[in-house]
Parts: structure tokens; sequence; C-alpha cells
């Protein structure tokens, strides 16, 4: 039986000028055949406090790897991966990180699927390197994300900044109360992770030099992907919970209009964590778009 725990599918390794944490699971390549094109699945974590690639994925993972190699990448300065001061802006950053572990892992191409700021990794990524990517899938992606009907910030991303001024637990279960429609998904065992992992030493400066590459004028511009979307020539899937208060559904258009070959699937009373509060649904959908996946170029 396949070991999907999170210490059995743990990795490490060190790319660049630092080491990532990540976990990994699932045939290796050809192993499935054609599925996907054979190619494997790299998934890339949101950006609130306590944020990682198994608090966001972890669940998931034992759907998604009975059919793809899977890697669940703690993207620079998130949870068990270092944290440096992040250089120019941080999709690029990160995406730059990403990209290394693949050489390392000696891996040619992926399918990527990013939730929030990890969807603005993928799409960066793709945007920068596209020979290494076949399809996304992106839930809620930041930089994507143009807001044409709600003010900005957003309630979600205020509840972060609220967090970020004075890390408490009260602080964080508002924000997490803003993630999803299900308030039972908000657990006393949810906050306690993510707060410990939040205020974990180095987290607090890490989350300010991530924010502040989205203000600083010399790399914020560098964030706003939606102005690139139409160069992306990758299939891309849009995912977004109906009821999404961190970026909602309006953000959602612009992108769908300006990426040549985006559809969007929309999951009704669900907020930004899709891939727990839709789980079976997102699996399904994400896996069937993937699979359809034959070595297209783009």
């Amino acid at each position: 039986m396949a070991d999907y725990s999170q210490e059995g599918t743990r990795r490490s390794t060190k790319v660049l000028d630092i080491t990532l944490n990540h976990y990994e699971a699932g045939p290796e390549t050809g192993e499935r055949g054609d599925v996907g094109g054979g190619l494997p699945l790299v998934m890339l974590h949101g950006g609130g406090p306590g944020a990682s690639a198994w608090s966001n994925f972890g669940r998931a993972l034992p759907h998604f790897a009975t059919t793809f190699r899977t890697l669940l990448v703690d993207q620079p300065g998130f949870g068990g991966s270092d944290k440096p001061p992040v250089v120019g802006n941080y999709y690029r950053h990160a995406a730059d990180h990403v990209v290394a572990l693949l050489d390392e892992l000696s891996i040619e191409r992926v399918h990527l699927l990013g939730n929030s700021l990890g969807g603005g990794t993928a799409m960066r990524l793709a945007l920068t390197h596209p020979d290494r990517v076949g399809r996304l899938v992106l839930m809620g992606p930041g930089g994507l994300s143009l807001n044409l009907f709600h003010a900005d910030p957003t309630e979600g991303v205020q509840r972060l900044m609220d967090f970020s001024a004075e890390p408490t637990r009260e602080n964080l279960r508002a924000f997490i109360s803003t993630m999803v429609v299900n308030q039972e998904l908000v657990t006393e065992e949810l906050v306690e992770e993510r707060f410990a992992d939040a205020t974990a030493p180095g987290a607090q400066d890490a989350m300010r030099s991530m924010g502040m590459s989205f203000w600083h004028p010399e790399t914020a511009e560098d964030g706003m992907l939606w102005r690139e979307a139409h160069r992306l020539r990758k299939h891309t899937l849009l995912t977004w919970g109906r009821e999404d208060r961190v970026n909602p559904l309006d953000g959602a258009f612009a992108a769908l209009k300006l990426i040549p070959k985006a559809q969007l699937h929309v999951f009704p009373n669900c907020g930004h964590w899709a891939q727990i509060e839709a789980a079976e649904e997102f699996a399904e959908i994400s896996t069937a778009f993937l699979g359809r996946y034959h070595g297209e170029k783009g």
C-alpha cells in the first residue's frame, strides 16, 4: 500500500541558495502510460499565514498521486523551506527556485497546479519557461485576479494584513474564516497548526519580504501578471469558488478573456480553498483536464 503520510513523502533538496522542502508520491514517469502525457504534477500552495504545501494539498495528495507523480512544494519562505529575503518580485523569485528544483530532480516538463500565491508562481513559471510546462490549473490565482467590482484590498487580504500587524490566534482565525463558506472547517486544530507555522523562526520576516515585493515600486509591476496573460499559450483551467472573499470571482473574467486557451470552472458554496471545500469535485475536474494533455505545443 502506498504511503501518503506527511513524513513518508517528505523530501528536501538544495536549489540555488536555499533548501526547498517538498513532498512526493505517485508512480515514476512512464508507469502510468500516457495519462497527461506522462508528465509529473507540481502543486504550489497559497500565501496566507502558516500556509504550506501540506496544509493546502496534503489531503489531496492520495487522489492525484494515483495518476501522476505528484510533488507538493513548500515555496521559498514557507513551511519547511528556507526563508531568505525575496529578490525581485515574489512570483519570479519562487518560479526560479521551482525551476531549479526540477533541474535538480532531472524533471524536464511538468503540469502545474497553483492556488492563490502559488497560482501566480505557476503563471510566472509558464510565461518565463514555457518549454517546462504542459498544462496549468490555477485556483483563485494571484497576479491574474483583476478585481473589477470588489474593492482592494479584499476582505481576505485585509484579514491577512491584520494578522501581519498583530499576529494573534484571534486574527489568524479571522483570516482563515474568510477562506471557506463552511465554518466547521475552521477547527482549533487547524488554527493551532497554522499559528505554529506562521510564528516559527523567520516566518514573519519572510511574510513581510514577500508582501513588500508586491508593493515596492521597483518590483510590484512584475507581479501584475494579468498584463502578460495574452502571451500564455498553455491550456489553462481557471477554478474559482463562487464565494471567494480573497480573490473574488469577478477577478477571473480578465484572465478568462486574455488567456487564449483558458476555461473557467466555478464551485458553488465554496470560498478560496476549493481543494479543501470542494475536494472531490476539484480533484475530478483537475485530473480530467490534465489527463487530456497529449504533448500539445504552446
